[in-house]
């Protein structure tokens, strides 16, 4: 496929290290200065954001150029809410209160997060798909 280039290559992985490195400090999935995190952190959630980045980074280097990034968005916010302490979301403290979030939503979270990362693994395979059937349907030159 002559669309995924050294350059978008790059891309892709910048945006699957930067992605695991941001987004597991702001989670607090280790220990950090700047966040700190009110329910312990298992081994799933970075295997999460693991898969999450990795599948970020290969739909970056993968996607075409105009497709629509929502889906991504979408399983990218899915994916963090289920990776991020639940207590420190206060979007989601305020629409939950702080029992209900631990009753319902805590369970719930890994499933979440899969659900996302599943999303956006999901969008670059289809997306890959779709480059593959368009290359063999072209004409040689």
């Amino acid at each position: 496929m002559d669309h995924v280039t050294p350059k978008r290559i790059a891309a892709g992985i910048a945006v699957a290290v930067v992605g695991f490195a941001l987004l597991g400090t702001v989670a607090a999935l280790w220990v950090n200065p700047v966040f700190v995190r009110m329910t312990p952190a298992g081994g799933w959630e970075i295997a999460m954001l693991a898969a999450m980045s990795l599948a970020g980074g290969v739909y970056v280097a993968i996607r075409r150029p105009f497709c629509s990034v929502k889906g991504a968005g979408a399983g990218g916010i899915l994916a963090f809410l289920g990776i991020a302490c639940p207590v420190c979301n206060k979007v989601l403290l305020l629409i939950f209160g702080g029992e209900l979030l631990m009753a319902y939503f805590e369970p719930v979270r890994i499933y979440v997060a899969a659900a996302g990362a599943l999303l956006i693994a999901w969008l670059a395979l289809r997306e890959y798909l779709l480059i593959r059937r368009r290359s063999e349907a072209a004409p040689a030159e």
